[in-house]
């Protein structure tokens, strides 16, 4: 049974604008008035941080403010980039780091996770680290393989203190806006995985504690087959998050 809050992230990635991200927002918090049992996150884009949390507070809403993405660096000649401080000053508590648009369509590589992961953490943010494979990885086999290399070397020196603050999301990268979805038994032999690296890294209890999220395709339709495994705490939701009415059903279904 499991023992683990769910977690709900709406990534709303390049998308919406200043009053269709505030539409939207006010739509969500509306949509999950009343509603316990679950975490929520939505993740505009930076440009609309400031007026979506400025509507979550306004209509009291526990929904957290995340970014989705940061840079590694506190300050400097770093032209287009956002540091930590920038964005927990904007009221960001949460913030995506590895997501995999960012690995492959802007080649993000591990160092650059690590670097990303360790500064959020260090700064007092918590973070979602996106891991997952590619279609070629996984017709040869690797899947597993690849999910431990990103989650050890994105946590490498990471301090135990720190994981109470992290989640995971896993990501096979074939299932973004392909229209597939791994099946509900796919995802749970993966998060299973992912948590037994967790466990090796850490321990087991702390592993258990640990949120194991699913970020691939995840709709009102198969959400809720997917969330029925054991170690399946939630989801990390793109396209779907644009719409309250496909959103709204998939956090509701993560409560129980």
């Amino acid at each position: 049974m499991k023992h683990r809050r769910p977690l709900v992230g709406g990534n709303w990635k390049m998308n919406t604008s200043r009053l269709s991200s505030a539409t939207l927002a006010r739509a969500v918090v509306d949509g999950l008035v009343g509603l316990k049992g679950v975490d929520v996150a939505v993740f505009p884009p930076f440009p609309y941080l400031l007026s979506v949390g400025a509507i979550l507070r306004e209509r009291g809403s526990s929904i957290r403010l995340g970014a989705q993405d940061a840079c590694d660096q506190p300050d400097g000649a770093l032209t287009g980039e956002v540091s930590c401080a920038m964005l927990k000053d904007c009221g960001v508590s949460v913030v995506l780091v590895g997501h995999s648009e960012r690995r492959h369509a802007l080649e993000e590589n591990e160092t650059v996770v690590h670097n990303k992961a360790r500064a959020a953490l260090a700064a007092g943010l918590d973070v979602v680290l996106c891991v997952g494979e590619r279609i070629e990885e996984r017709e040869a086999g690797r899947t597993d393989m690849v999910n431990e290399e990103q989650v050890r070397l994105a946590l490498r020196e990471v301090p135990g203190e720190q994981i109470a603050r992290l989640a995971v999301a896993y990501e096979p990268v074939w299932a973004i806006g392909t229209g597939r979805t791994a099946t509900p038994a796919d995802a749970q032999d993966a998060h299973a995985k992912i948590r037994a690296v967790l466990a090796d890294l850490y321990g087991q209890d702390e592993a258990d504690r640990v949120r194991i999220i699913y970020g691939g395709s995840m709709k009102a339709a198969n959400a809720a087959a997917i969330l029925a495994q054991p170690d399946v705490d939630g989801g990390l939701v793109g396209g779907a998050s644009l719409s309250a009415g496909e959103f709204v059903p998939i956090v509701r279904a993560a409560a129980g």
